[in-house]
């Protein structure tokens, strides 16, 4: 089964993405993704590897944000697809046939394209946006739509700028989970509540299920 709660890596340099995954660790997160942006491939590896040992250690999932051929060397638990540029159906012929692809969209259409192309859940967002943003708010009622119309057991996560409030209603829409960063981010110990509110509020779990 998917974990409900996904915590993505935040940090002002590579080694504070390392570090909070392993604050995330360390407060009980049952799957963390390494999102790092304009670094190497040599360090992306390295730095990896370090995830690995640490998520390892606390028997935590692993997910690599995009490059699935880093996750694939460090034998991540998979890959999170955030970009239209990665194509999951060849990160699939590279992978491991155990490891996970999950991948970001936006829209209902975002959706279908995914489901057709057999990734392992959704990542749909941003719930809210900021007041500047040029984006458009998903809100409860974008989630509720999108999974009336997909009518799919793939697993469909919230994510952007959901906050512990927001949980109990984002669940009763049919969303299976979230993905958060900056909220843990800011203050580790929510990780527990986080993980207390999916699970207290979850209802029928047997669809949202791994082969």
């Amino acid at each position: 089964m998917i974990p409900k709660l996904h915590y993505i890596s935040q940090g002002n340099s590579p080694k504070e993405h390392i570090e909070n995954i392993q604050k995330a660790c360390s407060a009980g997160a049952e799957l963390v993704e390494l999102r790092l942006q304009n670094v190497s491939e040599k360090k992306y590896l390295k730095l990896a590897t370090e995830a690995r040992e640490i998520t390892s250690y606390f028997q935590t999932r692993l997910l690599i944000n995009d490059n699935y051929k880093i996750a694939k060397l460090v034998k991540a638990d998979g890959v999170h697809i955030s970009t239209a540029n990665v194509c999951p159906i060849l990160a699939r012929k590279h992978l491991y046939t155990w490891q996970i692809i999950g991948a970001s969209a936006n829209t209902l259409k975002d959706c279908e394209a995914l489901l057709e192309k057999q990734v392992d859940y959704i990542n749909l967002s941003p719930f809210k946006v900021a007041e500047k943003s040029d984006s458009k708010a998903i809100g409860l009622q974008g989630f509720s739509a999108i999974i009336d119309a997909l009518k799919s057991e793939t697993p469909i996560l919230g994510a952007g700028g959901i906050r512990k409030e927001d949980i109990k209603s984002i669940l009763e829409t049919g969303i299976s989970g979230i993905r958060v960063s900056n909220e843990i981010t800011k203050d580790f110990d929510l990780m527990r509540t986080f993980n207390n509110l999916l699970s207290a509020s979850a209802t029928d779990e047997k669809r949202h299920t791994f082969e």
